[in-house]
């Protein structure tokens, strides 16, 4: 019984990150940097960090800066930990290989 209350407490605490999206092109992956600013501990300035993190975009609705929330998963290859769980942002300007399709047409 308290096997089962454990096993549902820690799936429901999965660790999510709201980042902004540098690349798209793969095929149902994204690629999201996520920037930290921290107060450096002596010295009292404000550090970014920045850190980029590969998540599994199944229906590929994340386009190059939109501003996406990931969700910690199971490793699904090697590089990618987490997957897409919502768009927050959409970006304002088209995609370049929109605009270029656009542009032909």
């Amino acid at each position: 019984m308290a096997e089962t209350q454990a096993a549902a407490k820690a799936a429901g605490k999965r660790k999510q990150i709201i980042g902004k999206v540098v690349a798209s092109r793969m095929q149902k992956t994204i690629v999201v940097q996520v920037v930290r600013k921290k107060q450096h501990p002596f010295y009292g300035r404000v550090v970014s960090k920045a850190k980029k993190f590969y998540a599994h975009d199944e229906k590929n609705q994340a386009h190059v800066g939109d501003f996406v929330r990931l969700e910690e998963t199971r490793p699904l290859s090697k590089l990618k930990r987490w997957r897409l769980k919502e768009v927050v942002q959409r970006t304002a300007l088209l995609p370049e290989a929109t605009a270029a399709a656009g542009t032909q047409a």
